[in-house]
């Protein structure tokens, strides 16, 4: 039996939920643009534990979102799997927020599904993955512009998705290409991947395991007056 707590922080949506076996037993979720994580996380693991009447020492693994994604958002969430795990001595799942983000839609064999994540400015998180959800280009934070993804655009149906696809949204208008600007990361897709990542043992070092940020952290400083 695979009972695992499911944790996402990446983006705007603070995503919890508890699931065996790769099937949900109870979830909370509460996507607002002002970053609830910090107030709202703690909160959520409680009561999805509530409701599903397990307590904590019921669980056999915590599987967190590794990013890329907000910086501040993906340090709350891997301190609190990583607690979790060395209070309970049980072993740490990361999980891909653009992979979990690409299982949220179904996709004929000739598409493709590019997740994008808004990474401030014209700047994106973006990957890209087939029909059966097999990446098939690697991660990146990229400056968008009109000659972006033309490699699938001019070729296949393409399906972005995420908070990054209003940006594209902006620069392509073509038939070949369906958005998808609501989607966001959360704990619901988690679900079936830590599963199968319990299943064949797919663990990090509790001790050493960080968050993918993919790009430096920039500290928003506000300008001195004159």
């Amino acid at each position: 039996m695979g009972l695992i707590l499911n944790l996402e922080t990446s983006s705007t949506n603070c995503s919890v939920c508890v699931a065996k076996d790769g099937e949900i037993l109870a979830i909370r979720e509460l996507n607002s643009a002002n970053y609830s994580h910090a107030e709202k996380l703690h909160i959520f693991i409680e009561e999805v534990m509530q409701e599903a009447s397990l307590k904590m020492e019921d669980l056999e693994a915590v599987a967190v979102s590794k990013g890329p994604g907000s910086y501040t958002g993906l340090r709350i969430g891997v301190s609190a799997a990583k607690g979790l795990c060395y209070a309970l001595g049980i072993p740490l799942i990361s999980i891909s927020t653009l992979k979990s983000m690409a299982s949220q839609v179904k996709i004929n064999d000739d598409e493709v599904l590019i997740p994008v994540l808004d990474a401030r400015r014209m700047e994106v998180y973006s990957s890209v993955f087939d029909k059966n959800g097999k990446e098939i280009r690697e991660t990146k934070a990229e400056m968008i512009d009109e000659h972006s993804f033309q490699d699938y655009i001019n070729i296949k149906h393409v399906h972005f998705l995420g908070s990054g696809a209003e940006k594209i949204k902006e620069l392509f208008s073509l038939e070949t290409i369906t958005y998808h600007c609501e989607v966001v990361p959360s704990a619901k897709e988690m679900a079936s991947i830590s599963s199968n990542k319990y299943n064949v043992d797919d663990f990090e070092d509790v001790a050493y395991f960080e968050p993918y940020y993919l790009k430096d952290f920039v500290m928003q400083t506000k300008k001195a007056k004159a």
